[in-house]
């Protein structure tokens, strides 16, 4: 992957013209096109876009601007990200566009956090380590003392932030202070077993991602795969979604599901569901890292 490539993401209210502005701003720069998807939501109508530029090959000529173009055609291929974002800025003011533009090879900085269950951490450590997930992961929290021996084998700091009713708004205003030193883009709740507060909800909202069985609400609380067995189920999944101050309730990302039968014990079950969880959680991650992932409100767009 070339060190200039660059992904911009937008939403905006729908109308004709969208990617038109887009492509024609691009082109303004001598840029190529690597990849586009778009989708119009006729629910919000609004429309959401990812497009993954890079620099021409091709020295830019008269010809490859529109004559219709706001800019003039001299104006020189503009490569730094800053710059990028500025120059954009006119074109997002006129149709009422949220964005971000970033360069591919910045990687975003994801916080780990996790209590006593580990299947999940050390499937992103280790998709980490050998450059499945393009991200850096600076620090990981938990509320055990149980990892710090993972941590260690990945050269990762490992901070461990006991937690009780007492401390709980000590501890998260410790975990904001680690967030803002370590300049981190995306929290991944690995099996941490900890409601947040709505304040550390909305301080992050939109940059925490958390994994859960696919059974809630049904089989709440303690041992869901035991209280599964019980119940005969057919299938065990799970599902990885932004996390919101309404628990368990945040927009999807993605989920899965595997097949179980009648033979399976509990044990049987809970290696089955925890194996999909991680699957699905380093989905999610990849997605969200690569922004793929556009929120619609409730939901999600995923251009995957």
């Amino acid at each position: 992957m070339a060190s200039d490539e660059y992904i911009l993401t937008l939403s905006c209210p729908d109308r004709p013209g969208i990617v038109h502005a887009v492509t024609g701003f691009l082109a303004q720069h001598n840029l190529n096109i690597v990849d586009s998807q778009q989708f119009g939501s006729s629910s919000s109508s609004t429309f959401f876009m990812r497009v993954h530029f890079a620099p021409s090959t091709h020295p830019a000529t008269a010809s490859s601007f529109s004559e219709s173009s706001p800019l003039d055609s001299t104006e020189p291929t503009v490569l730094n990200v800053e710059e990028l974002r500025e120059s954009f800025k006119a074109t997002a003011e006129k149709l009422k566009m949220s964005f971000e533009l970033s360069a591919v090879s910045q990687k975003p900085r994801v916080l780990i956090m996790v209590s006593k269950i580990g299947h999940c951490l050390n499937d992103l450590l280790f998709r980490s380590s050998i450059g499945q997930l393009k991200i850096e992961i600076p620090l990981i929290i938990s509320n055990h003392p149980d990892f710090a021996p993972l941590a260690a084998t990945y050269k990762i700091p490992f901070h461990h932030l006991p937690v009780t009713a007492d401390t709980k708004a000590a501890q998260e205003e410790k975990i904001l202070e680690l967030v803002k030193e370590n300049g981190i883009d995306l929290i991944v709740l690995a099996r941490y077993m900890q409601v947040l507060s709505p304040k550390l909800c909305e301080v992050m909202s939109g940059k925490i991602v958390n994994i859960h069985h696919s059974f809630l609400p049904s089989f709440k609380g303690a041992k869901p795969y035991h209280q599964a067995y019980e119940r005969g189920v057919k299938i065990v999944g799970a599902t990885a979604h932004f996390v919101t101050s309404d628990l368990d309730e945040g927009p999807i990302i993605e989920q899965d599901v595997v097949r179980v039968d009648h033979a399976m014990s509990p044990k049987d079950l809970t290696t089955e569901g925890s194996n999909v969880e991680s699957k699905v959680l380093a989905t999610a991650v990849k997605w969200v890292t690569e922004k793929r992932v556009l929120l619609n409100g409730h939901k999600t767009i995923v251009f995957n």
